[in-house]
């Protein structure tokens, strides 16, 4: 019964609204009220503050300088083998399996397609069709910032204008094509174990999606899918990235794949 409220609120809730309502408010820096809502924050969801640059919450000025918080260097260790893939988030791995054919598998009895993941770009899709995935969940304690798996050359990047619904066990399970209908932004690297795309795929409450190459992608959300293209490594504005190299911050409540 509470499941079939929460999924209903998904369905009639002006997640847009609330989306906009709550990154203004992150973005506010008011002080000892700012300090009251990272401590309650840091106190529920249990957030180990030690891996933190800054562990002192009054050190931040915004709530939204807090939740994407860097880490200590010697928080995280990246594993040097050139045959091996890093986890590219702090969270934990939801999904992870072959790609069969276009199908990808959202949650047990669920699947999507690679297509519509891609906004309908069937020249991606084609580099992926039969290939892997890994969809990795980041719980709100978690260290908000997305790193590279390995080294890459980015290609392309690709805004999707889409929903904002709830990414968690329990929409997974029961909204169809969840992570086709969210808003997202794809990237597409080079790489040298072949095409690797990072997405990155909103929710409700999310303030912005951005990059360490182009900074805020969205907002404004103009409706639109846009693209952006790169030039290889050995030419001028082409953007190299490093395994292990910080991709760009998630502001509150991100999947990613």
């Amino acid at each position: 019964m509470l499941n079939s409220f929460k999924l209903s609120l998904q369905y009639i809730l002006p997640k847009l609204w609330l989306t906009r309502l709550a990154g203004w408010g992150a973005s506010k820096r008011a002080g000892w009220l700012t300090k009251l809502v990272i401590d309650l924050f840091v106190k529920f969801y249990k957030v180990d503050m030690k891996e933190a640059q800054k562990p002192d919450t009054a050190s931040y000025r915004t709530f939204n300088d807090f939740f994407i918080r860097p880490l200590r260097e010697d928080a995280r260790t990246v594993n040097t083998d050139p045959y091996v893939l890093v986890m590219p988030a702090d969270g934990v791995i939801s999904q992870l399996g072959a790609i069969e054919g276009d199908k990808i598998l959202q949650a047990k009895g669920h699947d999507y397609s690679l297509e519509a993941l891609l906004a309908g770009n069937y020249i991606m899709a084609d580099l992926f069709r039969n290939g892997t995935f890994a969809t990795t969940y980041l719980s709100p304690r978690d260290y908000h910032r997305v790193h590279m798996p390995c080294n890459g050359i980015l290609r392309e990047m690709i805004y999707v204008s889409g929903d904002l619904f709830s990414v968690n066990h329990l929409t997974a399970q029961n909204v169809p094509n969840l992570f086709a209908r969210n808003e997202r932004v794809i990237c597409l690297f080079d790489t040298e174990f072949g095409p690797m795309a990072q997405i990155l795929v909103g929710a409700t409450i999310v303030g912005s999606i951005e990059t360490v190459w182009s900074g805020t992608v969205t907002p404004p959300r103009e409706g639109v899918i846009k693209r952006w293209t790169y030039p290889a490594g050995d030419q001028e504005g082409s953007v190299a990235l490093l395994k292990g190299q910080e991709m760009g911050p998630l502001q509150t409540g991100f999947n990613g794949y």
